[in-house]
């Protein structure tokens, strides 16, 4: 197994071990305190305690808040000087910034005793664009503004920076990255799931000339909303795959996407590491009794090389690729990030489009890399539905990142969430715990659930920008046939 995954297990035990430990000290706390003052004195002391722990202790984050996160950006990378005096942050004179530019900004962010207990907040106001990023609670130490949209605001002297439950401190650093319109070229997003896409980059891909969809896998495990009418475990997971492999088609026409650029290769979930171990090895569905990828392929614009056997091997994965990248000659590659986002069948999604892009007589000129999962905040992007994307924790500094944001209008973001609220596997509610615990946070920690569904990718998905990151750029690439 990969290192990001293992290294999200490690996280995932060093955090329930800490919880077991936490659990334990207070239980001999209640039983004390049952014996030396009154028996009812638990009862109450537990019931307090599991709120507050709903309210401020319940979020997976697996790293101290007072950690400094840590980017390194690539060298020679603009950095227009700018001051921070009192609320108002300024370039210094003569300097311009260009309007589309994705820009980041470094600076201390140290919450107050309030912060500990509601998200610090960290206003962006003075234009028309005003924003608001989210930090965790208890913050101390260097994060990352997302100042994208407030160029001209900025070049004027009149953006100002607030902060609510928490305050800015330091010489803040400013980094502009310039990029192309990504927009005006052929854009082809690898989905590992159906949903991956439209969390990601459907602002991206519904504003393109021309866009492809690809879905990896039918996300057919995990049914167990769909055994509640009365299916038994294989025919619930076939009838979540089918459902989803129709999402992956049918849901980016919506964006405007033709149906002849949208493909289900139909492999099966949490499968395609077992699939990269044995390449040639048919590796089938944990839940669905399934050994054939074409129950989930019949929707396809046109064959594929694994639809003359069905067989869910690694090959067959890469042949379809190779296939679909010969046919589309994506200019823009959109895919899972290698190092941000834990999830193993995204690890193996790029890793397999890598692959499949060695020797091929076609490159494309840019690739991106989403993040859709982390391996450090659950929470990530943090904040409420609509508001910007600050950049998320990152502990590395030795491999150089460079952000890539685009713009979502509010007409656009609104198109986005009915997007995924086509989608079935945000549809199921919550179960009862999770629907009490956003009660108690939003009572007693000003937390507003999402306005536009109750599955959380609601509030983390549908903001004013998304964000990439660029893997790779060509100035020529190699395009003959």
């Amino acid at each position: 197994m990969s290192q990001p995954v293992s290294r999200k297990q490690q996280l995932l035990k060093r955090h329930r071990r800490n919880k077991r430990i936490s659990l334990l000290m207070a239980l001999a706390l209640l039983i004390a305190s049952g014996v030396v003052v009154a028996w009812w004195l638990p009862l109450v002391l537990a019931v307090l305690g599991w709120i507050a722990h709903e309210a401020w202790f319940a979020d997976h984050l697996f790293y101290s808040p007072k950690d400094d996160y840590q980017y390194s950006f690539p060298p020679y990378t603009p950095q227009p000087k700018v001051h921070l005096s009192g609320e108002h942050l300024r370039l210094d004179d003569g300097v311009m910034l260009v309007d589309d530019a994705t820009l980041v900004l470094a600076l201390r962010v140290e919450s107050t005793w309030l912060g500990r207990f509601i998200d610090p907040v960290v206003e962006l106001s003075g234009g028309d664009n005003p924003d608001r990023q989210t930090f965790e609670r208890g913050v101390n130490g260097l994060r990352y503004l997302n100042l994208s949209g407030q160029a001209q605001v900025l070049s004027r002297g009149e953006l100002r920076l607030r902060g609510r439950f928490c305050r800015l401190l330091g010489e803040p650093v400013l980094w502009a990255f310039e990029h192309p319109d990504f927009r005006r070229q052929r854009v082809m997003v690898i989905a590992p799931h159906a949903d991956d896409a439209e969390l990601a980059a459907y602002g991206l891909y519904s504003q393109a000339d021309e866009a492809w969809i690809v879905t990896l896998t039918a996300g057919e495990i995990e049914a167990e909303h769909f055994q509640q009418v009365g299916l038994n475990k294989v025919e619930a997971a076939r009838l979540k795959g089918r459902l989803r492999a129709w999402d992956s088609i049918a849901v980016p026409r919506w964006a405007g996407v033709p149906e002849a650029h949208c493909v289900q290769l139909g492999y099966f979930c949490l499968q395609l590491a077992a699939m990269q171990a044995s390449p040639a090895q048919p590796v089938g569905s944990r839940e669905a009794d399934l050994n054939d990828t074409r129950l989930f392929r019949h929707l396809n614009p046109f064959a594929l090389p694994g639809d003359v056997d069905g067989s869910p091997t690694w090959n067959n994965l890469l042949a379809d690729l190779r296939e679909l990248l010969l046919r589309a000659r994506p200019e823009v590659l959109v895919l899972p990030h290698p190092t941000l986002d834990p999830h193993p069948d995204h690890i193996c999604a790029q890793e397999a489009v890598l692959e499949a892009l060695r020797g091929l007589t076609w490159q494309p000129t840019t690739v991106l890399g989403y993040a859709n999962h982390l391996h450090d905040n659950d929470r990530w992007p943090m904040g409420d539905a609509g508001q910007g994307i600050a950049l998320p924790p990152a502990f590395d500094s030795s491999m150089p990142m460079q952000p890539y944001c685009l713009p979502v209008s509010l007409a656009l973001q609104r198109d986005k969430a009915m997007a995924l609220g086509m989608m079935h596997d945000l549809q199921p509610p919550m179960p009862f715990k999770r629907r009490v615990r956003r009660l108690i946070q939003w009572l007693l920690a000003s937390r507003v659930p999402p306005l536009y569904g109750e599955n959380d990718f609601f509030r983390k998905a549908v903001r004013r920008q998304e964000l990439f990151w660029l893997l790779k750029r060509f100035e020529t690439s190699v395009k003959q046939n």
